[in-house]
């Protein structure tokens, strides 16, 4: 049985439970809490998995894989049906670029490693952080927006109607801006497809409130 390193509220350990969940691929969640005790992705027994102390780790076959969208491309080329990259190259490479968009240049700067940084060695208080995660959470997803509206191959899913590695993306930066309450009147196009994706069953099983480490 292939194990899953998780935390329910980890965007990207979030990417690929929609994703194993998309493809039916069943698995063992193992909680990774990282908040408790420290975090316990700093146990020496977690690192020895991940060198990074980060969620999510996929562990098949006796290894441990890491970076939720090297995981995501390793389920596709393992288990290609149903498909979360289109057929064609230049709309892989557009799918792939929004999913970067969102895990490369969005998430990272909200990360919970980074936001305990700016409280612990900057002294930034509450009020202060919660800006930082807006500021760059509006202005990363302004650009998804942009991307998806100004292309015709943007459908009920960020690519068509079926959803991709992006949408993958794109849902669980939404979870998190709305419980950020990040401004989203500006993404109309980005709201929609993710009240879609959210109706959609895979979605709802990796939701963060139907995890088995839920709080």
């Amino acid at each position: 049985m292939r194990k899953l390193y998780s935390y329910f509220r980890s965007s990207a350990a979030y990417r690929v439970r929609i994703a194993l969940a998309f493809k039916g691929l069943d698995y063992q969640t193992v909680p990774v809490h990282l908040l408790r005790d420290g975090g316990e992705q700093h146990a020496p027994a977690y690192r020895d998995k991940n060198p990074a102390g980060l969620v999510p780790a996929l562990e098949e076959a006796g290894q441990a894989l890491t970076q939720s969208l090297a995981i995501i491309e390793y389920l596709e080329e393992t288990y290609p049906l149903p498909a979360l990259l289109p057929s064609d190259a230049l709309d892989r490479a557009r799918v792939r670029a929004l999913a970067q968009t969102i895990a490369c240049d969005i998430h990272p700067l909200n990360n919970l490693r980074v936001l305990a940084y700016l409280r612990d060695e900057l002294a930034l208080d509450q009020s202060q952080r919660d800006a930082w995660y807006r500021h760059w959470t509006e202005q990363g997803l302004a650009v998804v927006e942009r991307l998806l509206a100004d292309d015709a191959r943007t459908g009920l899913c960020c690519h068509g109607d079926t959803p991709t590695m992006a949408d993958c993306c794109l849902a669980p930066q939404m979870f998190n801006a709305q419980r950020f309450h990040c401004r989203l009147d500006h993404l109309p196009t980005v709201r929609r497809i993710y009240a879609h994706c959210t109706t959609l069953p895979a979605f709802q099983a990796a939701a963060p409130e139907n995890q088995p480490d839920a709080e």
